[in-house]
């Protein structure tokens, strides 16, 4: 069954489906050593090449991977760091011909999940805005906090990029100065939880993303370590981006099924 190559190629991760458009327009892609052409349907079994490199191509959910990371403060979320400092893709699984994709960011002073895919359409699908996905986070703060300034939070506080406020905030215990709070939210502006905190004269000692969406952080994935999610899991996951997730037939069970395809019936001995 063909798809249009914009979305061929959005999966794939190399791209939103606005970038594949712009190097299409651009002369980048071919198919069977032809153009492309915008809105050109291609099907599996077709050549399709960006600059020259063939890119595989698969349908949605057959192959693609989900994995949960525990980022620990420190790292940072691109790929090369001129500085040298390490980087979440350091401690992945190698691929071959696919990348991972990081749904989001954390910055290198946070910690938390971070989901990582070889979909980038998922990928691309689950940090828009318009699919208002929730994100959880454990924030310590550093500073006096009334019930005032909670309700301040959950009401909204101006920004130099707008309103945000919290969707929930409930109270996680500690002491002293420093108070956990377990706080959600639909948007992943950048580092709005700590500039949501700092509007109300606090300021965030930790911060740890505990659930992206319908995943949580798994209790027992220490950081630095990841997990790869399972059919379920990621199920939930493409259900919440609002696209198909075609249930991958594991290798044996193909197998079999050839087999038994052409198996013939034994002969009746009397």
């Amino acid at each position: 069954m063909s798809e249009k190559l914009q979305k061929v190629l959005a999966r794939a991760a190399l791209g939103s489906r606005r970038q594949v458009e712009r190097w299409i327009e651009q002369g980048r892609i071919s198919v069977d050593n032809k153009p492309a052409a915008l809105g050109e349907r291609v099907e599996t079994n077709q050549v399709v090449r960006l600059d020259g490199r063939i890119i595989p191509l698969h349908r949605g959910g057959e192959r693609h991977r989900v994995l949960a990371y525990h980022k620990p403060e420190g790292e940072i979320c691109t790929r090369r760091d001129n500085a040298g400092r390490p980087t979440i893709f350091d401690h992945l699984p190698r691929l071959r011909n696919e990348r991972w994709v990081a749904v989001g960011r954390l910055d290198i002073n946070s910690a938390g999940l971070l989901l990582l895919t070889t979909d980038g359409e998922l990928a691309n699908r689950l940090m828009h805005p318009s699919h208002e996905l929730e994100r959880e986070y454990a924030v310590r703060v550093l500073g006096r906090v009334d019930e005032a300034t909670l309700t301040k939070l959950g009401r909204g506080v101006r920004l130099r990029d707008g309103t945000a406020r919290f969707d929930n905030i409930r109270a996680a215990g500690g002491s002293g100065a420093n108070r956990w709070y377990h706080v959600t939210l639909r948007e992943g502006r950048k580092r709005e939880v700590r500039r949501m905190w700092q509007a109300v004269g606090a300021r965030v000692s930790r911060l740890i993303r505990i659930r992206y969406g319908p995943v949580s952080l798994p209790r027992a994935l220490r950081a630095g370590k990841w997990q790869e999610l399972e059919h379920p899991a990621i199920a939930d996951l493409y259900a919440a981006a609002g696209l198909e997730y075609l249930v991958p037939v594991p290798p044996r069970a193909r197998r079999k099924r050839a087999t038994r395809a052409v198996a013939r019936p034994r002969a009746m001995h009397r």
